[in-house]
């Protein structure tokens, strides 16, 4: 049997699993079962927290459809609380310093890329405002933060139809490593509302690193000043950046519950 605690930021919730003890086989379909709400434990991403040999621990994420992926910031907001104290943690996104502030925790999520080939892009092109689009949308910006993103600041979030316009997005061939979507609108001088569609999981209540890239790139386009306040539907993140230097996240990391299961069921 292995331990497992239920964890959610902002809603965006995790099958957080210890495997500082000893290994978890991890496949795509075990994950993709654990995460299924149905059949399974139920969550938008799981997470496996280990031993690292540069960091307190280490931190491999998994999608609900049993793909890894690079970075989740809402997840890595969870670490400290899991563990019981500030860590450094490995991700395949590089060291991240996760310190807990009163209700969560503030991440330091590194400094942004911005390269066309960093993102990924297919092919070059200009990532502040790309020289694409889809359907009736502005030319987006994008940004990887550990994952990559492509961002639309409209005028009117609620009249878009996220079901359809998410995973024509994400699954365009620009994209070669799909694409995380970001559906913003300004809506003050230092506040954000903002929808994502993501990578492998659809619509959340939250992405934390959908927050950092949104307000990244808003603070590119001039369009907004730091510290930002993002709105997600599940609630609000504060993002802090400044050209040239890394970026700092804080909000919630809230505990569900314990338990305890047999992983090779799944």
């Amino acid at each position: 049997m292995g331990r497992f605690s239920k964890m959610h930021g902002l809603g965006n919730d995790f099958v957080v699993i210890d495997a500082r003890a000893g290994d978890v086989a991890m496949t795509q379909a075990r994950a993709r079962a654990i995460a299924d709400r149905h059949a399974g434990i139920g969550c938008d991403q799981l997470i496996l927290i280990g031993k690292s040999d540069d960091a307190d621990v280490s931190m491999q994420i998994f999608n609900a459809d049993g793909s890894e992926v690079e970075a989740c910031g809402n997840a890595t907001r969870c670490v400290p609380l899991f563990v019981g104290r500030d860590v450094l943690i490995r991700t395949k996104a590089g060291l991240l310093d996760a310190k807990s502030v009163d209700g969560g925790a503030s991440v330091d999520m590194g400094a942004p890329r911005f390269d066309w080939d960093a993102i990924p892009l297919a092919y070059p092109m200009d990532t502040l405002t790309m020289g694409a689009s889809w359907e009736d949308l502005p030319a987006p910006a994008a940004v990887n933060v550990g994952n990559p993103h492509v961002i639309f600041f409209v005028d009117d979030l609620d009249a878009l139809d996220f079901d359809r316009l998410g995973p024509l997005i994400e699954n365009d061939p620009l994209f070669p490593a799909r694409v995380n979507v970001n559906f913003a609108q300004v809506v003050g001088d230092n506040h954000i509302r903002l929808v994502v569609w993501e990578r492998g999981a659809g619509l959340t209540r939250a992405c934390g690193t959908g927050a950092c890239a949104t307000a990244v790139a808003a603070i590119r386009r001039k369009l907004i000043a730091g510290p930002v306040t993002v709105s997600l539907p599940g609630g609000d993140l504060t993002i802090d950046w400044a050209p040239g230097g890394t970026i700092r996240m804080t909000g919630p990391a809230t505990h569900v519950f314990d338990g305890e299961a047999d992983w090779s069921r799944f």
